[in-house]
């Protein structure tokens, strides 16, 4: 298994959390419901530093350096910052009753 890494700065670019937010609702996450290989992905943010970003848990190496749907650099202008692959030592299920994860989060609360 293979986590990918993007963090972007938004303070220089075309495009503000709250736009992003409008984008995963309407657009993205549907998208990356159907990606090949991808287990997880969260999308993250800091309002505060203005950064944007998202961590992806992949079945393969191959899964996780294929072409992805979605059009984040285009809305935000610019490449990541940082845009890393890092292998999985190991992984665990927290002890939750269990709900479903996807379409949770702040884009999902209004």
């Amino acid at each position: 298994m293979v986590v990918r890494l993007v963090i972007w700065s938004l303070a220089d670019s075309k495009t503000t959390i709250a736009e992003l937010r409008r984008y995963l609702r309407d657009e993205s996450v549907e998208e990356f419901e159907q990606v090949r290989g991808l287990r997880f992905k969260a999308w993250i943010s800091d309002e505060w530093t203005e950064r944007w970003g998202a961590v992806y848990l992949f079945e393969s190496a191959d899964a996780a350096e294929q072409e992805l749907p979605g059009r984040a650099r285009e809305l935000i202008g610019k490449d990541p910052e940082v845009a890393e692959l890092f292998d999985v030592e190991a992984t665990v299920e927290g002890r939750f009753a269990i709900e479903e994860l996807s379409r949770r989060g702040l884009a999902f609360e209004n």
